[in-house]
């Protein structure tokens, strides 16, 4: 069963340009990863959410998704309490909305 991860972001004033193109023209294109798309979730705040074959392929990732984290970490914001510049979030799908399994 497919994994997701969602991380939360909140990006400097006048970076958001230098935060997307991080991600760009393959730059985040992670071994093991589906699908990644950013959204914006608000004034300066987006999340990234990425869909993995399982929770495994997205482990084995992690260095790689660090490695391009630290591009870009310098555009970003701490979100507080304790959180740092991210708020991340894993795991396995456990319901298909669409097809009910």
């Amino acid at each position: 069963m497919s994994a997701f991860n969602i991380v939360r972001f909140r990006v400097k004033h006048e970076q958001e340009n230098r935060f997307l193109d991080a991600h760009r023209d393959g730059k985040a294109n992670w071994p093991g990863l589906q699908r990644g798309v950013i959204i914006r979730t608000g004034d300066r705040t987006y999340c990234l959410i990425g869909e993995w074959a399982d929770a495994n392929a997205m482990t084995e990732a992690r260095a790689r998704m660090i490695q391009t984290l630290d591009s870009f970490r310098a555009t970003l914001e701490d979100l507080g309490a304790g959180l740092g510049v991210t708020d991340a979030v894993s795991g396995p799908v456990v319901l298909d909305l669409k097809h009910g399994r």
